[in-house]
């Protein structure tokens, strides 16, 4: 694993608003408290979210956006930038290796942080179709076409972005994590940041108590003891 002092810059690659917050807020919170930038790159505006449908598309993603700045704010993380790819119709196509590569050799990160690409068949949750697509997709863009200055040459030619490579990337909602984040001291950010999108958890009762468990569960399982809450991650060296 890249050791700390050498992750400087991390890119997190989402399919939707909220996703980063449930896989990965308390590790963002730590990152940033350390002085690491963070940018938070969202393949679409979440506009098949929410629970009653009172807004129509248009409306539910331009709430769906603001209720992610506000979770990211909460967090520390002021670069959130959105890629308007719909909603539920993911695919990982050569475009959107592109908007991702693109973005990679804009932020040129150390670490990316996105979505498992697998389904895991123990805890079905994260294995939303678009989770798995941006999953893949934000691989590949990782190797090899950011790195790789022959790949989407008009990236370089068009736009002066130099090939980019990425040294580690962390799969979130797999189902074999080998890494554990204690995120006890900053578990009441990570509640904050969720907890900004109304749209998708006001309704469910009991929210933060289910949170609270789910991630004390896990916990338990990376030994960190009673008392304690962590976020999963598999590791994939990439340099």
């Amino acid at each position: 694993m890249l050791p700390e002092a050498e992750i400087n810059r991390v890119l997190v690659v989402t399919a939707h608003p909220d996703d980063v917050d449930f896989a990965a807020a308390g590790s963002v919170a730590l990152f940033v408290g350390r002085g690491v930038e963070v940018t938070y790159l969202l393949v679409t505006d979440g506009d098949a979210g929410g629970n009653e449908r009172t807004l129509d598309n248009s409306g539910m993603a331009e709430l769906r956006r603001t209720e992610q700045l506000a979770a990211a704010k909460a967090v520390g993380v002021t670069d959130v930038r959105f890629l308007g790819h719909s909603d539920g119709r993911v695919v990982p196509s050569l475009d959107l290796r592109r908007d991702i590569a693109r973005v990679i050799r804009q932020v040129r990160p150390d670490l990316v942080v996105t979505h498992h690409p697998d389904r895991n068949y123990q805890f079905v949750a994260p294995s939303h179709p678009d989770h798995r697509a941006v999953g893949g997709a934000a691989l590949d863009a990782v190797y090899p076409d950011a790195r790789n200055p022959y790949a989407f040459p008009e990236l370089l030619r068009e736009e002066g972005l130099e090939a980019w490579t990425v040294r580690e990337v962390w799969l979130n909602g797999g189902p074999t994590p080998n890494h554990w984040v204690d995120v006890t001291e900053v578990m009441d950010r990570k509640l904050a940041a969720l907890q900004s999108h109304v749209s998708q958890v006001a309704h469910v009762e009991g929210f933060v108590d289910f949170v609270r468990s789910r991630f004390a569960a896990w916990a338990e399982q990376a030994g960190f003891g009673e008392g304690h809450y962590a976020e999963g991650f598999q590791v994939v060296p990439t340099a």
